[in-house]
Parts: C-alpha cells; sequence; structure tokens
C-alpha cells in the first residue's frame, strides 16, 4: 500500500516537474527572442509532452527511487545506532550551523533564479540547505575530538579572564579579612600572613587608616610609636608577602564608631573581621559578624599543660602573696609559683598543680619539686 501511495505521489512530482520545466524553457525562448515554439497550439502541445513526459518517468523510476529511500532510511538508523551520544550531540550541531550557513547564502542565490521561473528559487534553496545540513553533520562528527579541544582551550581562556576580573574587583566575596586597628598595631598580623595561614583579601578601611594617622601625630610618645608601628606593619605586608591587600575607600557617615563601621563593612562584604579587641570580638558575635581573634588563636596553639607535669622555669619576681613566685614560659604564659619568693633568680624544677584558662590568657599554678 505504502509503495503504491509512494508511486502515485512520485508520478505527481513528475507532472509538477514537467509542468515547471516547459515553462522554464517557454521563458528561455522568449527571452532570447529564439520563438522556436510559436502559437498557442504548440505551446499547449509542448505542456501536454512535458508534463506526461516527466510524469511517465518519475513513473517509471518511482520504484528505484523507492529501494533507495528505503536503503537510505536503513543506512541512516544503522549509522545513528552506531554513533556515541557525543557525536550525535555534534552532528546535530553541525547540521543547525549547516542550515543557518545555507539559508544566508541560498536566498540571494535563489533570488538569481526567479527570474527564469518562479519555482526554481525555492528547489535551488532547498538543494543548498539539504547539502549545507549533510556537510555540517560530516564534518562536525569527523573533527569531534579537535572542536572539544578547541573549545576547552576557549573554555580555561575564559576562565583565566574571570580570574583575572575578579582579582581587579579587589577581593571576591567571602573571602575578605577586615583589619581592626588592634591587629595592625600588634603586628602579629604580618607573621600570621607569612605562614599562608591567613587566605583571601586583606581589606584596611580607610576609616581606619585614618584612625592611625590620628595616632602616630599624636602628643603622647607611646601612642605615636604605636600608630607608626601599625602603619610600617601594613607596608611590610603590601611590599614583602604575596598576599593580596586592598584600601577600602568607602565610608558609613550615619556611624560614628569605628568599631560598628568594621562590623558594618564585614557584613557588607560577606567576609570577616580580625581583631585582639574582647569588647570587639563580643559585640561581634552578637552580631553575627564572624571574627579571627589572634589572641584566641595564640592561647589556641600554646602546648596544653596538664597537673602533675614538671617543667623547668626562672623565677624572676614575687607574686601577689607573700610567698608566691613568678615565671614566666617561652610563649609568654605566666607562673605563679607557691613558695617561689625565695627563688627569685634562679631556675628550679616545678610541678604543675593546676591550670587557669581565660578568654585574655591562661596561668599556670606550680610548686618547687623539693618541696
Amino acid at each position: 500500500m505504502f509503495k503504491k501511495g509512494l508511486k502515485i505521489i512520485f508520478t505527481l512530482l513528475g507532472l509538477v516537474v514537467g509542468y515547471i520545466i516547459a515553462e522554464a524553457i517557454l521563458a528561455i525562448n522568449t527571452g532570447l527572442r529564439i520563438n522556436i515554439i510559436k502559437g498557442v497550439v504548440a505551446t499547449t502541445i509542448f505542456y501536454i509532452l512535458s508534463v506526461l513526459l516527466f510524469g511517465i518517468i518519475f513513473y517509471f523510476i518511482s520504484p528505484g527511487l523507492y529501494k533507495l529511500i528505503s536503503n537510505t532510511i536503513d543506512k541512516i538508523e544503522k549509522n545513528i545506532q552506531r554513533l556515541s551520544a557525543q557525536e550525535v550531540i555534534y552532528g546535530s550541531a553541525g547540521l543547525l550551523i549547516g542550515l543557518i550557513i545555507a539559508a544566508f547564502i541560498g536566498a540571494p542565490l535563489s533570488g538569481i533564479f526567479v527570474g527564469i521561473h518562479p519555482a526554481i528559487g525555492p528547489i535551488i534553496f532547498v538543494l543548498l540547505e539539504l547539502i549545507a545540513a549533510i556537510l555540517g553533520a560530516e564534518i562536525f562528527v569527523k573533527k569531534k575530538e579537535d572542536i572539544s579541544s578547541t573549545l576547552l582551550i576557549f573554555k580555561r581562556n575564559n576562565q583565566r579572564e574571570r580570574e583575572k576580573e575578579k582579582k581587579s574587583r579587589g577581593y571576591a566575596k567571602g573571602s575578605a579579612k577586615v583589619l581592626d586597628t588592634s591587629v595592625i598595631i600588634d603586628g602579629r598580623i604580618f607573621d600570621l600572613c607569612q605562614t599562608g595561614f591567613i587566605e583571601g583579601t586583606l581589606v584596611i578601611p580607610s576609616f581606619v587608616l585614618d584612625e592611625l594617622r590620628h595616632i602616630s601625630d599624636s602628643s603622647d610618645s607611646l601612642k605615636r610609636n604605636r600608630g607608626r608601628r601599625g602603619l610600617d606593619i601594613l607596608n611590610k605586608i603590601q611590599k614583602e608577602l604575596e598576599i593580596e591587600t586592598q584600601i577600602w575607600e568607602g565610608d558609613f557617615k550615619d556611624i560614628a564608631e569605628v568599631d560598628s563601621k568594621l562590623l558594618k563593612l564585614a557584613q557588607k562584604l560577606g567576609g570577616k573581621v580580625i581583631t585582639n579587641d574582647f569588647n570587639l570580638n563580643k559585640v561581634a558575635e552578637f552580631q553575627g559578624v564572624p571574627v579571627l581573634n589572634i589572641n584566641e588563636l595564640a592561647n589556641a596553639i600554646k602546648p596544653v599543660v596538664l597537673p602533675g607535669e614538671e617543667m623547668k622555669i626562672i623565677v624572676i619576681k614575687d607574686g601577689k602573696e607573700s610567698t608566691q613566685g613568678i615565671g614566666y614560659l617561652d610563649d609568654g604564659t605566666m607562673i605563679v609559683v607557691e613558695g617561689g619568693k625565695k627563688y627569685i633568680g634562679e631556675e628550679i624544677l616545678v610541678i604543675v598543680t593546676s591550670v587557669l584558662q581565660t578568654s585574655a590568657g591562661r596561668m599556670i599554678f606550680a610548686k618547687p619539686k623539693d618541696n
């Protein structure tokens, strides 16, 4: 049934083709003034002969065309089954690109043939579309490896450009570390950055710099030295370390206190505040702003001391109680030695009796071993 229907379709197609070709020949005949076919009768007979001729030709070649189409469809199905998902995707992309290119080329080209016959232009256009689609799909499938490599290179280049753009902006949101005045003056931030434990961008707000300048210009020599030390630390971080630093030029005019401005800035940047200020630490925790406290870090990395351990210390001064002596570990931890007053200036062996840990630091209580 399908075969008979296809034979009828091809016959009708042949009749149409015969009519189109007859019209094209007559148009050429008239245009070139050859006048081989003259008169209405001759023209009509020519139309009939052309239509019948091509109708008969298409009728007889329809079985062959049917077989050709069937074989072509079978081959296409088999080839598609052999193709991987990647090849199908690339083939589809090539087909679409081929159609687009053919549309740009075919539109003006088909317009040239419209003058001969209105139907020839569309036929040329369709043929170009088919050829371009097949070529595009075939090229993309065969060159899929090269295309993948090229796309990968473009992707990497885009990633590099984005990274450069991110760096040019100064800091990535979520990685900014906002420095307060106390941590800059303290100076340990330089050593901490040097070890590589601090990641992201160090953000120094302009209002913190203003505060440092004000302190460094103070009439009080102690304050003046502290302020200048802070400015020296910032210069060392910028010149000697690879970590990225950014001066934040903005300000919060509606906020008077520097600490409140720091917390507001950290919230705005989605970053963290680095400080030594105990009170700022507590306020930040209350407001939900992440804080990195260097004093807490220093306490956390001090060696653990347990009651009963022995250690050697030098008693350097007397304590609050009449019999107490005071000594210090290398990390600055104070040791209160009960009955140690008489050993001032001497190195003695002590036994740890208890350890007191506070937010301000750690204190160790001990007694001389020979007691």
